[in-house]
């Protein structure tokens, strides 16, 4: 099991590299505006294959992990912390499908979205794996 339990934590940093850069790079994207066809061209390629490329397949991954380590671990795990846990999971998984749909506006040059607007979504999944962290290592009920 501790083998799974490192390839979680593993796809789960290369998940939340994803869910810290890809909004940042919406961020540049909209900041770029229509002055620059080749750079905006160049931000969509960048933001799809961080998307299908790194962000879906370790958010799939580190999910299908953690559902391994709960099915081997399963009656020691249901204190409310893990139930707090997999809230914060679920909000991370609408998070994930929420820039999903973000990239689709930027892809078809449809974001309304202002980059000030940008930055702070941004800051959503900080604080999500602050949340994720302390629920896991401190257990505070």
């Amino acid at each position: 099991m501790l083998w799974v339990k490192a390839f979680h934590i593993i796809f789960m940093v290369t998940w939340f590299a994803g869910l810290f850069y890809l909004p940042r790079l919406f961020v540049y994207h909209a900041i770029t505006g229509a002055d620059d066809r080749a750079g905006i061209e160049r931000f969509k390629i960048m933001e799809r294959k961080l998307y299908y490329g790194i962000m879906t397949p370790g958010a799939v991954i580190t999910i299908a992990l953690g559902t391994w380590l709960w099915l081997g671990w399963y009656p020691r795990v249901l204190g409310a912390w893990f139930h707090a846990k997999l809230a914060v999971v679920a909000l991370l998984v609408l998070y994930h499908l929420w820039c999903g749909r973000l990239l689709d506006d930027f892809k078809h040059d449809r974001n309304r979205r202002s980059h000030v607007w940008l930055r702070w979504f941004n800051e959503v999944p900080v604080l999500m794996l602050v949340a994720a962290v302390i629920l896991v290592v401190v257990r505070p009920f």
